[in-house]
């Protein structure tokens, strides 16, 4: 039987699923890997245990990954340090030499974005600036599951999906920008050579995930509720956010463009709520579940470690406002879970005014095994969310381009067609719509206050 094999290389995990040419799933492994935190705001990973992760898999597969961490190799393909990931926040000082260098209007409108911590140019010139030992010897860079696919199949290369969360790509055009490239002093035979998704089965986690529960062109939004949040829309041309309030990326479908709003701690947030309180997620769910909407006036700021959409901000944290002695755990659990729902209506409201219209959504990610968090968020939110039958978003899309690449699909739309089927709708709380109106204003007031404390 012919089968193909998405591998995502996560955050937490290598997650590997196999399907089959109709996309009912055969196989499914996770294996699981250490994150560094050496110092406070600082996140690394060592790009040896992806590799490891990976070992093994057969037969036509194709890579989905985390975007923007930086692997440095020297002239042997060799990691020169661990690998500083997406969610790591040393590198405010060089966002803000990125954008005086270019400008950022200009900035904008040739990535699609402005400098943000997270991206990989900044990382490229932090290393420059405080291990110049280190920066002396690169000889080529790539991406986390670029260097899974150097490793495992030789190849030196990545999608323009992937290509465009680092701040060194001209979104519209879908190659390196040698202006960006030439303001920052980055020679460009450091970068691999750039395709697009289909030709070489992948694409950065986020466009992957988006085409595994079927999102292949403008209709339905991606709503993720991983370690992340994102909301995810495809977009009928390349359109920057004049303000780069939302990512705008190549999408993993040729000729075609995305717009995302992320959050840095969605399904992270319930994880530290559940490991701070030494419990378990199904006592936090029984007890919010006790709770009305709005949770008797408590609200939570889900910015555990800095935010990304609405507020470019590394340096804002979370916080609980309107406590009061009737609140307790269940309260708590549901006022994260509230506040993750108002997070990413932030994002959903940013891409209504690029002028996406969604009328409904597909939710992938682990939060959404949880059946009171997708009714919060179909309610905050205001649309249908749709479950498939696959959770592994990102990893079933990655099987889905190596089927295109194999020949087994005709094309991306095709393999979408053939095999991503939803199997339940949630649909917004009529009873919880006014409650959550009106928390969500109060909720778009927290950041201004945080950010003044």
């Amino acid at each position: 039987m012919t089968v193909l094999v998405g591998l995502d290389v996560g955050t937490s995990s290598l997650k590997e699923i196999t399907i089959d040419p109709e996309g009912r799933v055969v196989g499914r492994r996770a294996t699981e890997y250490p994150l560094s935190a050496p110092r406070p705001g600082w996140s690394e990973q060592d790009p040896e245990d992806w590799v490891a992760a990976a070992a093994g898999v057969e037969g036509s597969f194709g890579l989905s990954g985390q975007m923007h961490g930086l692997v440095v190799l020297d002239a042997h393909d060799r990691p020169l340090r661990p690998a500083i990931l997406w969610n790591d926040q040393r590198t405010a000082a060089e966002c803000a030499e990125i954008e005086l260098r270019l400008g950022l209007e200009r900035l904008i409108e040739l990535t699609g974005n402005r400098a943000l911590p997270g991206f990989t140019a900044p990382k490229l010139l932090w290393l420059r600036a405080h291990e110049p030992e280190v920066y002396a010897r690169i000889q080529r860079i790539c991406l986390p599951k670029d260097y899974v696919r150097l490793r495992l199949t030789g190849e030196f290369a990545i999608d323009a999906a992937d290509a465009s969360g680092t701040l060194l790509f001209d979104v519209a055009a879908r190659d390196w920008s040698d202006e960006v490239l030439a303001a920052l002093e980055i020679p460009r035979e450091w970068l691999p050579r750039v395709h697009e998704s289909p030709a070489i089965a992948g694409a950065g986690d986020q466009a992957a995930g988006a085409l595994g529960v079927g999102v292949d062109r403008p209709g339905p939004l991606s709503v993720v509720l991983g370690t992340s949040g994102v909301v995810f829309g495809v977009l009928p041309a390349y359109a920057a956010d004049p303000e780069a309030r939302v990512h705008v990326f190549c999408h993993a479908v040729p000729g075609t463009w995305h717009a995302m709003g992320v959050m840095l701690s969605a399904a992270g947030s319930l994880r530290w709520l559940r490991d701070a309180l030494d419990t378990g997620y199904d006592e936090l769910l029984g007890g919010a579940e006790r709770w009305p909407p709005g949770t008797a006036g408590l609200l939570f700021a889900p910015y555990l470690s800095g935010e990304r959409t609405p507020h470019a901000d590394p340096h804002v944290r979370a916080a609980f406002h309107g406590l009061s002695l009737e609140h307790d755990r269940g309260a708590i659990a549901r006022a994260v879970l509230e506040g993750v729902a108002f997070g990413l209506r932030d994002s959903l409201e940013l891409l209504r005014a690029l002028g996406l219209r969604p009328e409904s959504a597909r939710v992938s990610g682990g939060g959404a095994r949880s059946a009171l968090w997708l009714r919060i968020v179909a309610s905050v939110l205001g649309l249908p969310l749709e479950r498939t039958f696959v959770e592994e978003g990102a990893a079933y899309g990655a099987a889905l381009l190596a089927g295109v690449r194999a020949g087994v699909f005709a094309d991306v739309h095709e393999a979408v067609e053939r095999c991503v089927r939803v199997t339940e709708t949630v649909e917004p709380e009529p009873a919880w719509t006014a409650a959550y109106d009106a928390a969500y204003e109060r909720f778009r007031r927290l950041y201004p206050a945080l950010r003044g404390v």
